[in-house]
């Protein structure tokens, strides 16, 4: 019976193992080829996260190589291009020029507003065309008139309303 239990409980850490994560941490190596480029962590400049997670240049060439290298010495031998030079291999923008913005956005604005004005237009176009009916008999320059004529008969509103307006002695519209 002993050697059961233990025979079940060594294919628990078998399975156990097999699904354990630990051992695949090679697997999270940005730098292994095996990795897909779109796992990777990519450059991006934002004035939200002025910081990025990798450098704006990956691959440095022989006299970036050179540069590093003086960089790990005193600051104070470095001249002001390299200094530069050494912040745009980590950062392709620095903060100011990110806030700059584009000079021809209002193009881009522009030519959105217009689009939605000519799609509204359309729309509208459209609307008048194939969803609205023809305009009822109601709205018509003699109908209006016969209605007036009647409300004006009927007294309608004498004190505060439409027939306060009305002049009964000139037959004509209070001015």
């Amino acid at each position: 019976m002993l050697s059961v239990a233990r025979a079940l409980r060594g294919s628990k850490s078998i399975a156990w193992r097999s699904l354990s994560t630990s051992s695949y941490l090679s697997a999270h190596d940005v730098s292994s080829d095996r990795v897909p480029f779109y796992t990777k962590p990519i450059y991006y400049d934002s004035r939200a996260l002025p910081l990025p997670d990798v450098p704006f240049v990956s691959e440095l060439n022989p006299q970036q190589k050179a540069l590093k290298d003086k960089e790990a010495g005193s600051w104070t031998q470095l001249t002001k291009e390299e200094k530069l030079a050494l912040y745009r291999i980590s950062f392709n923008q620095s903060f100011t020029e990110m806030k700059k913005g584009n000079p021809s956005e209002w193009k881009t604005v522009l030519g959105a507003v217009l689009y939605f004005l000519a799609f509204s237009g359309l729309y509208l176009w459209w609307h008048r065309i194939y969803v609205f009916g023809p305009v009822p008999h109601t709205l018509s320059e003699e109908w209006i008139a016969m209605q007036t004529k009647r409300m004006i008969d009927m007294r309608v509103n004498p004190v505060t309303g439409f027939s306060s307006s009305w002049d009964y002695e000139k037959n004509q519209w209070k001015k």
